[in-house]
């Protein structure tokens, strides 16, 4: 049960949320604080922002981070280049710099009509300095564009869902500005509920010795990448293509370089388990 006076989102037919994450989304929602999400790849974080929007019923504004992403480039950019090809060559209103200021994410989602769900994915995999970069305009909602002398501000202050693999650590300032929640990977009784979703015809006896066996490949010492929830969900469904009997998997796994994409994963696997 939430402990807020509303509860604005539960999960989706298709998102299986515990109350923990549930009560986390609501708690960045009704504080207007971006709500952000670490867990190790594969738990669902890019997916919840798509779940909140769906369940909320708003549009979903994505900014994929890269390692050359600036802060600048989720504002606006002014295209120099293509004012100066038009001032050459004619085509555009050269006399008006509007014309070529190009609103990026987060521009776009502080101008939508609508209030937006705005996700930043993988905020971790650029420069340290790009979350520090964008604590203004989060807190504010708003930010400059000197080339117009003008300020955008949100007409519907977007919620914002943060997402982060943890490959590095993000400052205290930002942090401080955060909702913040761990997203851990799914006991089995959850993971049953979401496989589910996915697969509902699946048999109960190939439900069961898969998930067994993905834990113990899961539990396997020294593994550099773990399967997910995500190959968990293809390895079933290469099995249930293949009309690969339950017992086949109790006694073996079979397709392992499904759930296991590193070489050396695949031969630390060989030597502790039954394949096929």
């Amino acid at each position: 049960m939430s402990e807020l006076p509303f509860d604005a989102f539960s999960g989706t037919a298709s998102y299986i949320a515990n109350d923990s994450l549930t009560r986390d989304v609501n708690a960045a929602i009704a504080l207007q604080r971006p709500l952000l999400v670490k867990g190790e790849p594969g738990t669902g974080k890019t997916l919840l922002a798509r779940a909140i929007a769906e369940a909320l019923g708003m549009p979903l504004l994505t900014w994929q981070v890269k390692s050359t992403t600036k802060a600048q480039d989720g504002l606006y950019h002014y295209d120099v280049v293509q004012r100066l090809n038009d001032s050459r060559f004619g085509g555009g209103d050269v006399g008006s710099i509007r014309h070529y200021i190009k609103m990026g994410v987060l521009g776009r989602a502080f101008r939508s009509e609508e209030r937006v769900v705005l996700l930043i994915d993988e905020v971790d995999k650029a420069d340290l300095e790009f979350p520090n970069d964008l604590l203004h305009e989060l807190d504010a909602m708003s930010f400059h564009i000197p080339e117009l002398d003008e300020t955008v501000s949100a007409v519907h202050r977007p919620i914002v869902i943060i997402s982060s693999n943890a490959e590095k650590e993000l400052p205290d300032a930002f942090l401080r500005r955060c909702v913040f929640h761990y997203i851990t990977f799914p006991e089995r009784e959850l993971m049953e509920r979401i496989v589910r979703v996915h697969y509902p015809d699946v048999t109960e006896g190939l439900l069961e010795a898969a998930i067994l066996r993905f834990y113990e490949v899961r539990r396997i010492a020294g593994l550099r990448k773990k399967p997910s929830t995500s190959e968990l969900i293809d390895w079933l469904f290469v099995l249930v293509s293949g009309g690969v009997p339950a017992e086949k998997v109790a006694a073996a796994v079979p397709f392992l370089g499904t759930l296991l994409k590193q070489e050396k994963d695949l031969d630390t696997a060989k030597q502790r388990i039954s394949w096929s």
